[in-house]
């Protein structure tokens, strides 16, 4: 049956029935010309529209790229700012003797770990979407960093660890530069510590220039196919990695890095043959302490609905154990290594070594990778804990920012962390200004007590 005037009114048919014909002829040159001209009209007014800058678009643009001018104004001070306020100053009490600890990892001084988690917390707060994760040292992170760095210091002629190759600042940095040699701020001649912060700097440079590129060509859409299950297994295998590392302090054994493939097996087997000359000193001091932190930890989680805040059990635990290493002169009566001397106060900016971001290139890429997937699968997972939204690829640019920017304060690379997240989510964080006060723990350390901490065992 033919359909009807009301049936199809634009398929050619007119209101009395009869068919339009014209409908279905062919443009004509000049209408043609006509459509192309309009329809070039209304591409040209949406690209004016999108390369405009009105001050909505500029002010639109200006939240989206620094999250805390959105949520700060909006801030509810009743409701959160006691969570904020206890969560940042435990996860800042935490990472005293943690800075300490992943510093040894990542082949550097105490005192530069302690820069790291400072600087990368205050970036992190300005520019993550994230209300929850701590971003600072993370495990993993840091033996990759370490992996390289001992390289590096082997191909630069520094084959022990108080070895001094013939190098000058200025050999391996542009302009004038300073680095700690036993406490004391030296820009002449570049020891191992000296060198060591500076390929660990260069690296976390390049690490964030790859971050910040992954954020521009809009890698976040990848952070879909990061499934729980790949986070679990990676937070197992970063545990099983990071426990390898330690054992080496917890025995006081001195043992150098293993490298390449098979790099985990040949810790445990070098650990095995070395046994015997485990420091007993340092053996004790570390089973008392686990002993007391892991019951300590079960009693913190089996009451933590009576408590405001978790007992802080590490702190107490590092003060007494620094003191009884202080009195009972552990280092000098029975040879256990020590933290050492911890510089206050900050050193001036320096650029990272330029002639090294080859040989280091590709490693930053797989840190950056790492980098990446924690940030981004913790963010994600715990805005779907509270209900909220992240961007990945902000994401990726405030974690970017966060080793791009302290590189030049002689940091090392940085992540979301597992642990402290899941510390600073339990005691009551929702904002990002809970890591301000972390901030300003950590800043009360460098300036005034780090040095207190020179005869904690390693």
């Amino acid at each position: 049956m033919a359909p009807t005037a009301a049936e199809d009114d634009s398929g050619g048919m007119t209101p009395d029935g009869s068919h339009n014909y014209a409908l279905h002829m062919p443009l004509t040159l000049e209408e043609w010309e006509h459509e192309r001209e309009t329809l070039s009209a209304q591409l040209r007014r949406r690209a004016k529209r999108l390369c405009s800058c009105t001050p909505a678009r500029a002010k639109a643009l200006l939240l989206n790229s620094v999250p805390i001018l959105r949520w700060l104004p909006r801030y509810r001070a009743r409701e959160w700012l006691l969570g904020d306020m206890m969560s940042g100053l435990i996860v800042g009490i935490l990472l005293v003797p943690q800075s300490i600890a992943y510093s040894l990892l990542a082949g550097q001084d105490p005192v530069y770990g302690l820069y790291t988690s400072f600087f990368s917390g205050i970036i992190y707060a300005l520019l993550g979407s994230s209300r929850h994760i701590s971003v600072g040292i993370f495990g993993v992170l840091c033996l990759l960093v370490g992996q390289v760095v001992d390289r590096e210091l082997v191909l630069a002629g520094y084959t022990s660890e108080t070895s001094t190759a013939n190098l000058t600042i200025a050999d391996v940095s542009e302009g004038e530069g300073v680095g700690w040699h036993n406490g004391t701020a030296v820009g002449l001649a570049c020891d191992r510590s000296c060198y060591a912060i500076l390929v660990g700097a260069t690296v976390t440079f390049t690490a964030g220039v790859y971050q910040v590129l992954m954020g521009l060509l809009q890698v976040g859409f990848v952070s879909v196919f990061l499934s729980d299950s790949m986070l679990s297994g990676f937070a197992t295998g970063a545990s099983l990695t990071i426990l390898t590392s330690q054992l080496k302090y917890l025995l006081g054994l001195k043992l150098p890095r293993a490298q390449g493939w098979g790099s985990l097996i040949k810790t445990w087997a070098s650990l095995l043959s070395n046994l015997p000359s485990t420091n007993l000193c340092d053996l004790v001091t570390s089973v008392l302490c686990l002993l007391l932190l892991v019951p300590a930890k079960e009693l913190n989680n089996r009451f933590k609905s009576k408590l405001r805040a978790p007992i802080p059990f590490e702190l107490l635990v590092v003060i007494v154990a620094t003191l009884a290493s202080h009195f009972g002169a552990f280092c000098e009566r029975y040879g256990s290594e020590v933290a050492g001397t911890i510089p206050t106060g900050f050193l001036p900016p320096q650029l990272p070594a330029w002639h090294l971001i080859p040989n280091v290139a590709l490693d930053a890429f797989s840190i950056a990778l790492v980098g990446f997937a924690i940030t981004v699968s913790l963010s994600e997972m715990f805005a779907k804990k509270h209900g909220y939204t992240v961007d990945a690829n902000q994401e990726m640019y405030a974690i970017g920012f966060c080793n791009i920017l302290p590189a030049f304060f002689r940091c090392f690379t940085t992540s979301a962390a597992l642990t402290k997240t899941l510390v600073k989510e339990s005691t009551g964080c929702q904002t990002q200004l809970s890591a301000l006060v972390t901030a300003l723990v950590l800043l009360l350390v460098l300036l005034l007590i780090a040095p207190l901490f020179y005869s904690l065992q390693k």
